[in-house]
């Protein structure tokens, strides 16, 4: 039996129990620090050693408390690792871990992961292809930007986890008016060309800045279409070694080396631009995807990207040789809407295919499989279609604002 670690996860969304589970399984010691709003969430109680509550939501919460509450629990346990379950934890795991000198990655690494503005200066310099963009510090280079790259453009919010808080303008006029409706909260934004064309996520596990795993899918309604306007959350996994596989999976491994990411899971988003074809870098996130992507890539591959995460990070802690479980290759969807019923029934969509559903309040959503891609997209187009016609609501923008 190896030796059993001291992990301290942190999340302010209830996500993550396939890790907690399998780090303890792993015969660690497991603290989890959360937000008091989710006290009476069904976390894995039975998993968790220890569970800390913060007052406030997460952008309230106090570092200067939590440091020290973390500080305190330090006296009698020393923690290993520091692990942030969700994109709005990255900057307090990077905090805790730069003031208490535990490793793992820092600030500055971070910010990769979480501030848009400088994933997209990180990859320009890297060489790896970005729509143009510009910060809004300086007004002069905002109007250089008008003048020079061609509209529609995007507001968007430098640290936000989803496609909440994006604004597309058309024209300089309108840029300016929502840059001064923004006023001193300008610098938290930046403007970038909007380029239409397919966007694609890459769902990835590296260890010791090796990838060892990536499955790349395509988004067939975009998180910004859905946040924007409501409609059919879509997405499936691309034909092994077709062409858009191979080259994301090669700008991948670009922005990982460049990003700095050492081990753990990642979630990156690209599109194909429809005017050259060439592959242009959106974000990243040093994290599992939400919306229930884990169990589409779960379905697709038989990789549970939660509990190999977990994994990972107990051998990286342990200094212990890690093997990835051999990956399946099969062709996986998710059908995902907003619902006018708390409970939809969905006991009509039972092909055989079905494999996972959506347990959300107001939600109704199915993962499907086969070995046959075509088959996939075919139950994804129906079901969307008899969702819409049958069960879809939207609600105002920020009710649905977290694709966690």
């Amino acid at each position: 039996m190896s030796i059993s670690k001291t992990f301290l996860c942190v999340s302010n969304y209830f996500k993550g129990n396939a890790f907690l589970t399998a780090l303890k399984k792993q015969g660690n010691r497991v603290f989890l620090i959360t937000t008091e709003q989710l006290r009476n969430k069904p976390w894995a109680f039975e998993y968790i050693d220890e569970i800390f509550y913060m007052p406030g939501l997460d952008l309230d919460w106090d570092l200067d408390l939590l440091l020290k509450g973390v500080g305190g629990l330090m006296k009698d346990h020393k923690i290993e690792a520091i692990i942030a379950l969700d994109d709005y934890d990255v900057e307090k795991a990077a905090f805790l871990r730069e003031n208490l000198r535990i490793p793992g990655m820092g600030q500055t690494t971070g910010r990769y992961f979480r501030d848009k503005l400088a994933m997209r200066m990180r990859a320009k310099d890297a060489g790896i292809r970005v729509p143009p963009f510009s910060p809004l510090f300086n007004n002069a280079e905002i109007n250089q930007f008008a003048d020079t790259v061609d509209a529609p453009w995007v507001l968007k919010p430098r640290s936000e986890a989803s496609a909440h808080g994006i604004i597309k303008v058309h024209n300089k006029e309108d840029l300016w008016k929502h840059i001064d409706q923004l006023g001193e909260n300008r610098v938290y934004y930046l403007v970038e060309q909007f380029k239409p064309g397919d966007v694609f996520h890459a769902d990835g596990l590296q260890k010791d800045g090796k990838t060892l795993f990536l499955t790349v899918s395509r988004y067939l309604a975009t998180p910004m279409e859905i946040s924007q306007g409501g409609g059919i959350f879509r997405s499936a996994n691309l034909k092994y070694g077709s062409d858009d596989n191979k080259a994301i999976k090669k700008v991948n491994e670009a922005i990982m080396k460049a990003f700095g990411l050492k081990s753990g899971a990642s979630h990156t988003e690209f599109i194909k631009s429809r005017e050259d074809g060439q592959i242009y870098f959106l974000e990243t996130a040093s994290r599992v995807g939400g919306a229930h992507l884990a169990e589409m890539v779960e379905a697709a591959t038989d990789i549970n990207l939660w509990t190999e995460w977990a994994k990972i990070e107990d051998a990286v802690a342990k200094d212990e040789p890690y093997q990835l479980p051999k990956a399946a290759k099969n062709y996986a969807g998710i059908v995902l809407t907003l619902s006018k019923y708390e409970h939809p029934d969905l006991s009509s969509f039972d092909d055989p295919e079905v494999c996972f559903r959506v347990p959300l309040d107001y939600h109704a959503g199915l993962i499907v499989k086969s070995a046959n891609q075509d088959r996939v997209m075919q139950l994804l187009d129906d079901y969307a279609e008899r969702f819409a016609n049958e069960l879809s609501t939207s609600a105002q923008a920020p009710e649905v604002k977290k694709f966690h």
